[in-house]
């Protein structure tokens, strides 16, 4: 599903550059579930904003299903993550205007999907029934405890039926039981939806929870065996 091969991210800076990934390598199987743990600054989002072709990499390769993604038009990008990738953000970035319903609703108003409404609807009717949140599908977002808009944010991630969702500390403004909740959550909707997972965590007991765990550190990946 994922290979990574030599990875390299170069940001330019005053007076010198900063090497983020040096020779970063990564291989994830279809369906897998996976976490990435480091300290901050060590280069998780950077890795995560490039799998989800939101940056270029500077060397180095990133083929995702058999797409070389680092090749793309920002057309191509732009149509690989509606069609084939779900975000989670630990920020949430639901809209505050839209009830939790409409904000899931809201990746399928691009992308010249072929579908009826009502079964568009459905989908995300089932998807915030999955995550636990079907009685609230006419509330607004600042009606929800942080837990339920994290909740939202994995059904809308989902409503695509992408084939790989990238979590970016999804629990990092959570409680512990929460946070449990969450990773509990995740790994089953990994499981019902056959999605590849990847998750970046400073949470080491849910790093353990997702499955294999990789550790990045001075620019690459090392597996932590358990």
């Amino acid at each position: 599903m994922i290979e990574v091969q030599n990875l390299c991210k170069v940001y330019a800076t005053p007076g010198e550059s900063v090497r983020v990934l040096d020779g970063l390598d990564l291989r994830v199987g279809a369906g897998e579930a996976v976490a990435i743990i480091g300290p901050s600054g060590s280069g998780k989002t950077t890795l995560l904003n490039m799998l989800g072709a939101l940056d270029r990499p500077s060397g180095g390769s990133i083929r995702i299903g058999g797409q070389d993604i680092s090749a793309f038009t920002p057309e191509d990008a732009n149509r690989f993550r509606n069609r084939s990738l779900g975000f989670v953000f630990q920020q949430h970035h639901l809209l505050p205007q839209l009830s939790v319903l409409e904000n899931v609703l809201v990746p399928r108003l691009a992308g010249d999907w072929q579908e009826q409404a009502a079964e568009t609807a459905n989908r995300a009717t089932e998807l915030l029934g999955k995550v636990g949140l079907e009685h609230r599908l006419g509330h607004l977002p600042w009606q929800l405890s942080g837990g339920e808009k994290l909740r939202a944010a994995v059904a809308r991630a989902l409503v695509n039926r992408p084939r790989l969702v990238l979590a970016d500390e999804p629990t990092g403004l959570l409680d512990p039981a929460t946070s449990e909740r969450v990773a509990e959550l995740l790994l089953r909707l990994n499981r019902e939806e056959q999605t590849t997972l990847i998750v970046v965590t400073h949470n080491i007991a849910l790093a353990h929870r997702i499955g294999r765990t990789f550790e990045l550190v001075h620019g690459k990946l090392k597996e932590v065996v358990r």
